[in-house]
């Protein structure tokens, strides 16, 4: 069982965990050893995530998640095969609690009087400041 939030939790079972070859350092053991992880879980299945949740974690996947749904996070950042287990699963859970986040809803809100008047005033001392820098033209006496 795999905690993200107070209220979500994962089983452990409804990952899926692929090991490849990774490239990057690792000398010959990188030619044999499959370190790197490559890390599903279905998202648009999941018993686990609240409607909410799921709609977000799907708008925040990305290019990550195929067509049929299933959020692929691919880890090859350490040697070890065991770090990027641990690496790929904590990426995951990261991404869940961002999406397990409630937006903040946006109320409209209107300039007091006060804050137009300011502005306006700022504007004419520019405006004013800008005029007397130009140059005056040449009188036709």
């Amino acid at each position: 069982m795999i905690r993200i939030t107070d209220t979500i939790a994962i089983e452990e079972s409804e990952l899926q965990e692929e090991f490849v070859r990774a490239s990057g350092p690792g000398g010959q053991n990188v030619n044999k050893v499959a370190t790197a992880v490559q890390l599903r879980f279905d998202v648009t299945n999941s018993p686990s995530l609240p409607e909410d949740v799921r709609c977000r974690l799907i708008r925040l996947a990305g290019s990550r998640l195929t067509e049929e749904g299933v959020l692929i996070i691919n880890a090859r950042r350490f040697r070890s095969q065991d770090r990027n287990r641990q690496d790929a699963i904590e990426r995951l859970v990261e991404l869940i609690q961002r999406a397990a986040e409630k937006p903040k809803v946006r109320r409209a809100t209107r300039p007091s009087r006060a804050s137009k008047a300011r502005r306006l005033e700022s504007k004419r001392r520019r405006s004013e400041a800008k005029r007397l820098r130009r140059s005056i033209p040449p009188s036709k006496d």
